[in-house]
């Protein structure tokens, strides 16, 4: 009998060690041929290469036009835009002044060539050309397409800012251009239509700015060529009229095909060596069959054990609550449980890192391993969550309580991580299985279940497993199925809050507000049940469905913007921009009037996603705002790195602005950081004029609050808004008059 055993076991060696073997030449062969497929893929990596930098290059070509032409609006715009030219053009016809301000600034060409001011019939009044008056025809030397920024200007709305800008041919070549009435820095026009003037700016894109543009935007051998030229890659200039003007083209830098030559020759030499380790694999292949049996009990403990911690991991820890369980059911004993979730722990992660998140974890381990008793189960579930499991003879929950403090007064303590100093609290649930009669699913459930209590209740403290707690479960599911019978029927509906222009106080926006009255209980606060439905998946129903609603009614307001809220939930779906095309596509509404609000909480947790998501909302033309600016980890980083079209200051910096010199002195900074970034400001709560005039004196050009309106019904932005409009219209009566 003896020898068969015998047998029987060095045939199972035999048997592992050709399965050893077999596996080894079979990784060893995998090895080579994704060796080979590496030189396939390389090449292809390089072609791929190659077209990014092209293309990445074509985007920065875009960006250095648009900004070239942006440079003649700013300019256009402080030009047109001045009480000052308003009186020598309309009252005094100051020619000196004119002269001054406008001819011999074109004479050094570092911000427009060409000044012309003509009136409503297109006749020049005078005209410069670098600091020389302009004798000949306007429309020989600046083309056709001048007039047509001129119309758009002359055109523009009551509410629009009566400016236009664009690319022409001229006599001498391409050149940007940009039309502006002459008005009042406030915008009025003191005189009526008819007797208007206009201001056209022309700066030439010859050849010397060219290359200034090729070595500012790092573009090599940027070139303008005819508009037939053809190009793999190239820009195309357009002027008002759609005719095209030119193109620009570069020199490919072809990256790729550099970096395949490179790494060519290591890949090949790698080939070489797969051989000599096929053979170094059999020898180690012999020797570890050997070790096949001990690595696999060894391995059976490491599979029960957090890495990172040593202590049990989730599978460990529900077989001990398995054990002890079954145990107390034949000795009577009763089986306590402490669920922690450790407090601020994401907050230290992330102002950090990693690395200090990691040496936290092990330092609160090692911590539970002194107090926990000596026949307890501590382990570690994952993130930042602990479980403790014991048996005691007392059948109550005193010694989890006793425990649970100490653990309270140990993490109270500050703790010293490497060369920082740092806090962090714990929240503990805790349940019991007297005599085993809760087995482990309930158990930890119920555990669980008095953990979210404690830190809903205010963090850092320990909370006992109460059955009132089901209840509050059972109504917050109530919640949950009546929001979701709300979102399905439309029963939600959403309040606009007007946005102001900080100079005229004259409403240019609103922020849609959801708002729900629940059946049988009145109306639910957001804050109630926006959580909810984060939690529950329904928040991207709820959001598209505010936003379908506030997109159609700002069909009724086409001289304002709209503003919704997104949440996290909805931004963390790849699919976000398509639903938001279905709604602009639905509602008709055009994109560059609505704006979506992001808060910094989902940017910081998610950095590259929120990246790629404000880039395809930003192709449907919609503007992306950062919300509550100021409220957390506000950074100089997310506004340069995301391209924000608008950042709103959270109420907290703004509240106390009248009292605190700190407040004050913040938002003049957080002010100065997005005007240097050319980001438009606004500032919510204002509640106050004072608090109105002291922020629209930081440079905030829009401001939100209670004092310029709380949120209000759909028919009440319509009534204001008509009562708006006939100001503006008997103001201009009264210019013209």
């Amino acid at each position: 009998m003896g020898a068969a055993f015998k047998s029987l076991r060095v045939d199972a060696q035999i048997g592992r060690h050709s399965i050893v073997t077999a596996v080894l030449i079979s990784f060893a062969l995998v090895v080579a041929v994704v060796t080979l497929m590496v030189l396939t893929a390389i090449g292809r990596v390089a072609d791929y290469s190659n077209k990014l930098d092209d293309e990445r290059s074509w985007e920065t070509t875009v960006g250095a036009l648009k900004t070239f032409q942006g440079q003649l609006e700013a300019t256009l715009h402080d030009h047109s835009a001045r009480n000052d030219a308003a009186r020598s053009v309309y009252g005094i016809d100051d020619r000196g002044w004119i002269a001054g301000n406008y001819g011999d600034i074109s004479s050094n060409g570092a911000l427009f060539d060409t000044a012309v001011i003509v009136d409503d019939d297109n006749k020049p009044i005078i005209a410069y050309h670098d600091g020389e008056l302009l004798t000949e025809n306007i429309g020989d030397v600046l083309g056709a397409a001048v007039w047509a920024l001129v119309d758009q200007a002359r055109n523009t709305r009551v509410t629009g800012v009566p400016e236009a800008s664009g690319y022409i041919m001229t006599r001498d070549g391409i050149a940007v251009a940009g039309a502006a009435t002459i008005r009042e820095r406030s915008g009025r026009i003191p005189v009526p239509e008819g007797q208007r003037r206009y201001l056209i700016l022309v700066r030439y894109l010859d050849a010397a700015r060219i290359k200034m543009l090729s070595n500012t935007y790092v573009i090599s051998g940027l070139t303008l060529v005819p508009p037939e030229t053809v190009a793999r890659y190239a820009v195309s200039i357009v002027d008002p009229l759609g005719k095209s003007l030119g193109r620009l083209i570069w020199s490919s830098r072809e990256p790729g095909d550099m970096s395949y030559q490179q790494v060519r020759p290591v890949v090949l030499g790698a080939l070489g060596l797969v051989g000599l380790f096929f053979v170094v694999l059999l020898i180690l292949g012999s020797l570890a069959g050997r070790r096949l049996r001990a690595e696999e009990v060894q391995a059976r403990q490491v599979s029960l054990r957090d890495r990172l911690s040593g202590l049990l991991n989730r599978e460990g820890v529900r077989l001990d609550v398995d054990r002890l369980v079954e145990r107390a059911r034949g000795d009577g004993t009763n089986v306590l449980l402490l669920y922690l979730d450790l407090d601020g722990f994401k907050e230290i992660n992330d102002a950090y890192g990693h690395g200090t998140g990691d040496q936290l974890i092990r330092a609160v381990a090692a911590g539970l391993r002194v107090l926990v008793p000596p026949q307890a189960a501590l382990a570690r579930l994952g993130g930042d969550e602990f479980a403790i499991v014991f048996p005691t003879r007392e059948l109550n929950d005193a010694p989890a309580l006793r425990l649970g403090e100490q653990i309270l007064d140990f993490l109270s303590e500050p703790l010293e991580i490497g060369r920082r100093v740092v806090v962090v609290g714990a929240s503990i649930g805790i349940a019991s299985s007297p005599e085993g009669r809760i087995d482990r699913e309930e158990l930890v459930r119920r555990a669980d279940l008095a953990m979210y209590k404690a830190k809903e209740a205010g963090r850092a403290r320990m909370t006992c497993y109460e059955t009132a707690m089901d209840a509050h479960r059972e109504e917050r599911n109530a919640l949950e199925l009546d929001l979701r019978r709300a979102i399905e029927t439309e029963e939600l509906t959403v309040a606009y809050q007007p946005l102001v222009d900080a100079s005229s106080c004259e409403m240019t926006g609103v922020e849609a507000l959801v708002r729900w009255n629940r059946p049988g209980h009145g109306p639910i606060s957001p804050e109630a049940f926006i959580p909810i439905a984060e939690t529950s998946g329904l928040i991207e129903a709820l959001g598209l469905l505010v936003l379908r609603k506030a997109c159609k009614a700002a069909q009724q307001w086409p001289d304002l913007r709209v503003a919704v809220n997104v949440s996290p939930g909805q931004f963390r779906n790849p699919a976000f921009a398509d639903y938001v095309r279905s709604v602009l596509n639905e509602t008709g509404i055009e994109a560059e009037r609505v704006t979506l609000e992001i808060t910094e909480g989902y940017i910081i947790q998610n950095p590259e996603r929120t990246r790629q998501s404000i880039e395809r909302l930003k192709a449907l033309g919609v503007k992306v705002a950062l919300d509550d600016f100021g409220s957390g980890f506000s950074s100089i980083g997310y506004l340069r790195q995301f391209g924000f079209d608008r950042i709103k200051i959270d109420r907290s910096l703004t509240m106390d602005v009248l009292e605190d010199n700190r407040a004050r002195e913040m938002l003049k900074a957080t002010v100065a950081l997005a005007r240097s970034l050319d980001i438009p400001v606004t500032a919510e709560g204002i509640e106050t004029e004072e608090q109105g005039r002291a922020l629209q004196g930081f440079g905030c050009d829009e401001l939100q609050g209670y004092f310029y309106g709380k949120p209000m019904p759909e028919p009440e932005i319509g009534k204001r808004l008509a009562v708006q409009l006939a100001a503006v219209l008997d103001e201009e009566r009264g210019a013209a008059a």
